[in-house]
């Protein structure tokens, strides 16, 4: 039975960065469903990104709700 009311989870990723590549992997490993923003490719999400890593370019930052973890275990 799975829960349809999770919030989605949404990483902001960038190709040049390895803790958005392992998180992808990790996720990825174990089934968790998520929706990539690249900034690469979308760069009009880097006034996002920004906002919501307290003004930092920095990646990843995954969102679920209104929890936003910025890095991944701790690393990024």
């Amino acid at each position: 039975m799975s829960d349809t009311s999770a919030p989605e989870i949404i990483v902001y990723t960038h190709p040049d960065c390895g803790f958005s590549a392992a998180v992808k992997f990790d996720y990825d490993n174990r089934g968790v469903k998520y929706r990539e923003i690249d900034i690469s490719l979308q760069p009009e999400a880097i006034p996002e990104l920004e906002r919501l890593a307290g003004g930092e370019r920095i990646t990843p930052v995954i969102v679920e709700g209104d929890k936003v973890t910025v890095g991944f275990n701790g690393i990024g």
